[in-house]
């Protein structure tokens, strides 16, 4: 780029800082006409009895509503009888599972993952800065493994878990990957279900997170895991984890765990001594508000028809202002809530902070890696489905904007 380029690109960012805006594109947050689509659950009357009849306002239940779990459990691709229903995080019950694995002996284990030495947890890069957070509160060593068009990289994965017993766990989210959109291929989900791994105890947390958030009329779908690890050998492989929190409510709705009859009794026989059953009142209202799958299905529909045109306006922005400069590529997933942007090498970390100086929040560059480190310095986490679709133009134009003028400072640079 000249040094035209460049001041022509100082210009228009001058003119975007004057603007004065206040945009935030740093969560993937149900925005309020989203939260609104599920109101009736608060407006309508609830009961306080199952279909089994059973009094929901008082102890027990620990393992859900039946009732509940059969609407998830499709969706899931696990059986109602395998899947339990819990509290309204799903990212609990990552935290939960794997402190109760660290303080005690999952099925197949001979000693606690906090006996490990080098404890170590694969994580697909770019990933979900969450997941990476609870491993780093636990000490857990973290290893990058490159995320391809397919999933992540099965001849990396296969390599190290079958050299070092020290791996325990993997993360990932197999459907509109938090946060690239990917979907893993099929060969993908047999190879992970059918590797052979140094640790016994290997588990792979399944964050099936965006499982019915399809943006398209296609629902996707993908192999189920479960199954196939059991087809393989590996019954306990799989600890599945879902939510209704991007269905209904982001902070009032319910999570999901399913994994193998010997996890679930290894499970309760944990979570039995920190709690004597859910909210089993809110998981009524959410069976009465969704009633079955194909009611579920409705309400994903209705909720894609708010989120699409944001995603085609964060497309259709970069593509107009970015397209053919070689100074972006992004995603455009089928669904779930992130959008990926890669800049130049060397370049994330700068963008987003020239967008914050022009008042645009971004999630923080190197999020999308463990430790916060992104060694290339490129990946960008876009979350559009929060702001009003004015807003999320308004902010992809400006950091369109910053973009532009961070290449072209570090080409005229050197």
């Amino acid at each position: 780029m000249t040094v035209d380029e460049l001041h022509r690109a100082r210009q228009e960012y001058d003119a975007l800082v004057a603007r004065g805006l206040e945009l935030d594109l740093t969560r993937g947050k149900p925005s309020p006409r989203q939260l609104d689509l599920a109101n009736a659950m608060l407006e309508q009357p609830v009961g306080a009895v199952s279909a089994a009849g059973v009094d929901l306002r008082n102890y027990g239940g620990l393992e859900g509503l039946p009732e509940l779990r059969a609407i998830f459990a499709d969706a899931l691709q696990v059986p109602v009888d395998q899947l339990l229903a819990a509290g309204n995080s799903s990212l609990e019950l990552m935290h939960d599972a794997v402190v109760f694995a660290l303080l005690g002996v999952v099925p197949g284990a001979e000693r606690r993952w906090a006996d490990v030495e080098g404890l170590t947890f694969l994580c697909p890069v770019p990933g979900y800065d969450r997941h990476f957070g609870i491993c780093e509160r636990f000490g857990i060593r973290m290893i990058p493994v490159p995320m391809t068009p397919e999933g992540p990289d099965l001849d990396v994965v296969e390599r190290l878990v079958a050299g070092d017993p020290a791996i325990k766990g993997m993360w990932c989210v197999p459907k509109y990957s938090n946060p690239d959109g990917t979907v893993y291929s099929d060969e993908t989900v047999r190879r992970l279900a059918a590797m052979e791994t140094a640790a016994p105890d290997f588990r792979i947390f399944w964050d099936n997170a965006y499982a019915v958030h399809h943006l398209t009329d296609t629902e996707t779908g993908i192999a189920g895991l479960l199954a196939l690890a059991a087809g393989h050998g590996h019954p306990d492989r799989v600890f599945v984890f879902g939510s209704s929190s991007k269905i209904t409510f982001a902070g009032a709705g319910v999570a999901f765990f399913g994994s193998s009859p010997a996890n679930l009794e290894w499970w309760l026989s944990h979570t039995v001594k920190r709690s004597i059953g859910p909210d089993k009142l809110n998981q009524l209202r959410h069976v009465q508000f969704l009633r079955d799958a194909d009611g579920l299905r409705t309400h994903m529909r209705n909720l894609a028809d708010l989120i699409r045109p944001k995603f085609e306006a964060v497309d259709k922005i970069l593509s107009a202002e970015l397209g053919g400069t070689g100074l972006a590529s992004w995603t455009s997933p089928a669904g779930g809530y992130f959008i990926t942007l890669q800049v130049p090498p060397g370049c994330a970390r700068a963008v987003v902070a020239k967008a914050k100086e022009a008042g645009i929040a971004l999630t923080p560059a190197g999020a999308s890696h463990p430790y916060g480190d992104d060694p290339d310095d490129r990946v960008i986490r876009i979350a559009p489905t929060f702001p009003e679709l004015p807003e999320v133009e308004a902010a992809i134009s400006a950091v369109a904007t910053c973009v532009r003028l961070v290449a072209a400072e570090k080409a005229v640079a050197g």
